[in-house]
């Protein structure tokens, strides 16, 4: 049950709740980006081994840029996925949970676990891709894709979007705790009526 749904909400619920929605847009938006890399990983895949089995030919470049658009999908599909809820969980325990003690659970593993993660993650990934700009890292395949920073930077955009969504479930979980019930989770079957 929400409280004080008569009047006016306090100005830092309306702050928060502008903040969730804001962030899950931008982590909606990159779910979209995905779909298309994902469509794409396909067709790139198809083209190269259409060229390779029955036109007889073959190209690094086109073999690595599947491979490259598959990345994409995965670690900028990373904060779309938390979005929705859509990793894989056990759910012995949580499933049977009210929306309090989800958010309580949410707010713990996010701050636990989460943050150290993406702290450590983050700065070894800064460090992967700082030294492969620095270098201008290539292909080893002659023929292959230059500039493999590029590709490397798909982890920074993993950490950043995951860590969005780390904001937002903080934010909610706070909310829910508050009172505004209205902000829990309602995925992975818990009342999946939320429109994310």
């Amino acid at each position: 049950m929400d409280v004080n749904t008569s009047g006016a909400e306090p100005q830092w619920v309306r702050v928060a709740g502008g903040a969730v929605a804001t962030l899950d847009a931008t982590c909606r938006w990159s779910g979209y980006i995905v779909a298309w890399a994902a469509l794409g990983t396909v067709l790139l895949c198809f083209a190269t081994v259409y060229l390779r089995y029955v036109m007889g030919t073959g190209s690094v470049w086109l073999q690595e840029s599947y491979i490259w658009t598959h990345v994409v999908v995965i670690a900028l599909g990373a904060g779309y996925t938390m979005m929705t809820g859509g990793f894989v969980r056990v759910d012995v325990f949580y499933a049977g949970w009210d929306d309090r003690r989800r958010a309580l659970s949410d707010l713990a593993m996010t701050l636990l676990l989460l943050v150290p993660f993406l702290v450590v993650f983050g700065g070894a990934v800064w460090r992967f891709w700082t030294a492969s700009y620095a270098a201008d890292e290539g292909s080893l395949n002659p023929g292959g894709l230059a500039n493999y920073w590029i590709l490397k930077a798909a982890l920074i955009g993993f950490v950043l979007l995951v860590a969005l969504q780390g904001v937002v479930f903080v934010l909610r979980s706070a909310l829910v705790l508050a009172g505004y019930s209205r902000f829990a989770l309602r995925h992975a079957g818990h009342g999946a009526d939320q429109n994310v």
